[in-house]
C-alpha cells in the first residue's frame, strides 16, 4: 500500500509565497488613488487655450518644458487639481486629450499592487516638477498616470497662490470618457481599484479614497471627445458670465457646456456649491 508521504517546503519558499501574496494586496484607500490631480490636453495653440481657461477663472500657475520646441503650462484649478496644457510639436500629432492624473496617497504601494497585478506600471521616478510620477495604458491606448505630490514640488510651493476670485469653479468633479469597449475598459478600471456601477449604456466608477470624485465610461463611436466635468453654483449665472466674455455657452437646465477652440468639451454642472 503507497502511503502518503509529507513534503517538507523550505521556510525561504514559504517566505517567498507569503511576500508574493501580500504584494497582490490593494493599498489601503488612504494610500491608493484619493483624487484626480490633473488633466492633460494638448492643443493646437497654447497662448488660446490658457486664455480660454481663463474666462473660466482658472489662472496659470507655472510652465515647464518638455523639450527643445515642447512646453506645458500648469493652469490651476485648486491646490491640487490642475489642467495640464501642452503644445503640439507636429503637425501630425491628434490634439485632445493626453491623460489623466490621478493623485495617489502612496505612489509606491500603489505602482507595486500595479505590478504584482500585471497592469504593467512604469517604475516610480521623479518628475520635471517634483513629484513622484507613474502610469499605464489603457486597452483603448490612453495614458493613466499616477502622481504623489512632494513638498518641495512647484505645485505645492505654488499653494494658496493663483486662486482666481472669478473661478466658475474650485474642483475638477471628474469626466466621462468614450470608449469602443466598454467591458474591456471596465475590467481596466477594476483593477485598478475602482468599484463599478453599470447604469445602462454608461459605467460609474468610484473609489473608497475619493468617494466625491465622478468617472463614467460609455460606449464612444469614431470621435468621440472626453467631457470634463466641472461643479458649479449656478448654471444660470455661469452661462451669462461665459456669454459676457465671448464663449459660447450652451444652457441646458442645470448644466452648461462650452468648447475650446480646439473641440476639448467641458460641462459644468450645478450641484448647490463649486466643490
Amino acid at each position: 500500500m503507497n502511503r502518503m508521504r509529507w513534503i517538507r517546503v523550505p521556510a525561504c519558499l514559504l517566505a517567498l509565497t507569503a511576500a508574493v501574496a501580500a504584494s497582490a494586496q490593494p493599498p489601503s484607500a488612504a494610500n491608493g488613488i484619493i483624487g484626480i490631480a490633473n488633466i492633460g490636453l494638448r492643443v493646437s495653440d497654447v497662448d488660446k487655450e490658457v486664455a480660454f481657461l481663463g474666462k473660466l477663472g482658472f489662472e496659470e500657475s507655472f510652465t515647464s518644458a518638455q523639450g527643445a520646441n515642447s512646453f506645458e503650462v500648469y493652469v490651476k484649478v485648486n491646490d491640487r487639481q490642475f489642467i495640464e496644457v501642452y503644445s503640439r510639436t507636429a503637425p501630425n500629432q491628434p490634439l485632445g486629450w493626453l491623460h489623466v492624473c490621478y493623485e495617489a496617497g502612496d505612489l509606491n504601494a500603489l505602482q507595486k499592487f500595479y505590478s504584482s497585478t500585471r497592469l504593467g506600471p512604469t517604475p516610480v521616478k521623479k518628475g520635471s516638477a517634483g513629484n513622484l510620477i507613474s502610469q499605464v495604458t489603457d486597452p483603448s491606448g490612453n495614458v493613466t498616470q499616477f502622481i504623489q505630490y512632494m513638498p518641495d514640488s512647484r505645485q505645492v510651493q505654488d499653494k494658496g497662490q493663483h486662486l482666481g476670485p472669478d473661478r466658475l469653479s474650485e474642483a475638477i468633479l471628474g469626466f466621462v470618457m468614450p470608449v469602443h469597449e466598454l467591458l474591456v475598459e471596465k475590467d481596466f478600471y477594476t483593477r485598478l481599484g475602482f468599484e463599478s456601477q453599470d447604469v445602462g449604456s454608461v459605467i460609474r466608477l468610484t473609489t473608497a479614497g475619493a468617494p466625491e470624485m465622478r468617472v463614467e465610461i460609455t460606449h464612444g463611436v469614431a470621435g468621440g471627445r472626453p467631457q470634463i466635468l466641472l461643479p458649479i453654483t449656478d448654471a444660470h449665472k455661469a452661462a451669462e458670465q461665459l456669454k459676457r466674455l465671448g464663449v459660447n455657452a450652451t444652457l441646458h437646465d442645470k448644466i452648461v457646456l462650452v468648447r475650446d477652440d480646439d473641440g476639448n468639451s467641458f460641462v459644468l454642472l450645478e450641484t448647490g456649491s463649486k466643490d
